[in-house]
C-alpha cells in the first residue's frame, strides 16, 4: 500500500477551462506527488484565449473553506493565488497563522489573466501585505508594476532579505527564458530554450504549485525552484495548444 502523500493547499480562482486557478493546481499537485486541497477565492468566466468576468468569494466564506480543512488535516504548505485585494490576502495570512504552526505560504500575484483582464493595479502597501509570505511568483510585468522596471534585479535582491522571490522569466525576448530565484545574498538562475508555440494559458499558476508541491515533499527552496522549473518547462511542451498537458513530474 502507497504511504500517505504530503499535503497542499490551493487558495486559487475557479476557472472553468482548468488551464489556470485551482484545478490547474490541483493536477500539479498530484503530478509532483503531493494530495492537493482547493479553496475557491473567485469564481471566473474565461476558456483560454477570453476572460468575461470574476465573481469573488468574501473573505469570511474563504476562511470557512480553510477551516473546515484545516480542523481534518494538518497542511503546512499554501499557494495563494487570485485574490480580491491586499486586505484580504492580509486577512488570510492571518488565520493561517492563526490555525497553523510556521506556515510556508507561496504567493502568486497574479495581476492581469493571460486571456486580457486586469484583476488589479499596482498596490501602494503590495511589500507591508506580504509580509509573513515564504516566496512570491511574480512573471516579468508584474514584478514590473509592482517594483519598476528599472533597477528591478537589485530590488529583488534587497526584497529577498525578507522574502525569496521566484521571477518568472517567460515574457522576455531572448531566445533562452530565464528563471530567477533571488535569496539572502545569493541569486539562482534556471535557464531553459524557449519553446517554439509553447505559451500556455495559466503556466504562472502550474509553476508557483509545482514549487509548493515540492517544498511539500521536503526539498530545500533551491531544489524546489529547480524541479518546479523542469516541471513547468516539460508543461509548456506538451502540446501545441494553450492547454498544457500534466504528467508525472520530471517524466
Amino acid at each position: 500500500m502507497q504511504p500517505p502523500k504530503p499535503y497542499a493547499l490551493s487558495i486559487a480562482g475557479f476557472d472553468p477551462s482548468a488551464g489556470a486557478g485551482v484545478l490547474a493546481d490541483i493536477k500539479t499537485f498530484e503530478n509532483n506527488g503531493v494530495y492537493g486541497f482547493g479553496v475557491v477565492s473567485a469564481l471566473t468566466w474565461q476558456n483560454d484565449v477570453e476572460f468575461e468576468k470574476a465573481e469573488w468569494i468574501a473573505a469570511d466564506k474563504i476562511i470557512s473553506q480553510i477551516g473546515v480543512l484545516l480542523r481534518r488535516f494538518e497542511i503546512r504548505y499554501i499557494k495563494i493565488g487570485l485574490i480580491e485585494s491586499m486586505e484580504v490576502l492580509k486577512y488570510m495570512i492571518s488565520f493561517l497563522y492563526q490555525q497553523i504552526k510556521d506556515p510556508v505560504i507561496i504567493f502568486d500575484p497574479i495581476l492581469n489573466a493571460s486571456a486580457g483582464y486586469t484583476f488589479h493595479s499596482v498596490q501602494e502597501d503590495f511589500i507591508q501585505s506580504i509580509e509573513g509570505i515564504y516566496c512570491i511568483t511574480p512573471n516579468i510585468p508584474e514584478a514590473n508594476q509592482l517594483f519598476g522596471a528599472e533597477g528591478l534585479n537589485e530590488k529583488l535582491e534587497e526584497l529577498s532579505e525578507t522574502i525569496n522571490v521566484y521571477l518568472k522569466g517567460g515574457h522576455s525576448n531572448e531566445n533562452i527564458s530565464t528563471d530567477l530565484l533571488f535569496v539572502k545574498d545569493h541569486t539562482y538562475a534556471f535557464p531553459n530554450d524557449r519553446i517554439p508555440g509553447g505559451e500556455k494559458h495559466g503556466s504562472g499558476c502550474v509553476l508557483s504549485s509545482a514549487l509548493t508541491a515540492q517544498l511539500a515533499l521536503g526539498m530545500d527552496l533551491v531544489t524546489a525552484a529547480e524541479n518546479a522549473n523542469v516541471y513547468t518547462h516539460q508543461f509548456l511542451a506538451s502540446n501545441e495548444t494553450l492547454l498544457g498537458y500534466h504528467k508525472p513530474v520530471l517524466q
